[in-house]
């Protein structure tokens, strides 16, 4: 799975970390609820984000639409979007997403985030 995000992605959207090391190949659509192993492989259902960054994705606290926009739950303190390091992608966007990473997106905005 790693392998194949890592066709699409070289870097965290959010941090532009690119230390491969200490970057999560996160499921967008997650694991538990693909329905064939396709989807689970598939490269255009990952993205690489750094580890809090991950945390805040899994738990359904950030998501994107397809144009890069970053979609920050309000359910997340104002300060931690500073504190976490959010500010600069939430006001310029982490660049567009393919269609086939939209179609998982579509799903993670619908069934993960908290809006």
């Amino acid at each position: 799975f790693r392998r194949n995000v890592e066709k699409l992605e070289d870097r965290c959207r959010v941090t532009g970390l690119q230390d491969k090391r200490l970057l999560i190949a996160s499921h967008i659509k997650p694991w538990r609820v693909c329905e064939t192993a396709r989807e689970r492989l598939d490269g255009a259902n990952g993205l690489l984000l750094a580890p809090h960054i991950d945390r805040l994705f899994d738990l359904g606290l950030i998501t994107f639409e397809a144009s890069g926009k970053l979609l920050v739950s309000e359910t997340l303190e104002h300060n931690a979007i500073d504190c976490l390091g959010l500010s600069h992608a939430k006001a310029d966007g982490v660049g567009a997403f393919t269609d086939e990473q939209d179609a998982y997106l579509v799903y993670h905005r619908e069934n993960v985030f908290i809006g």
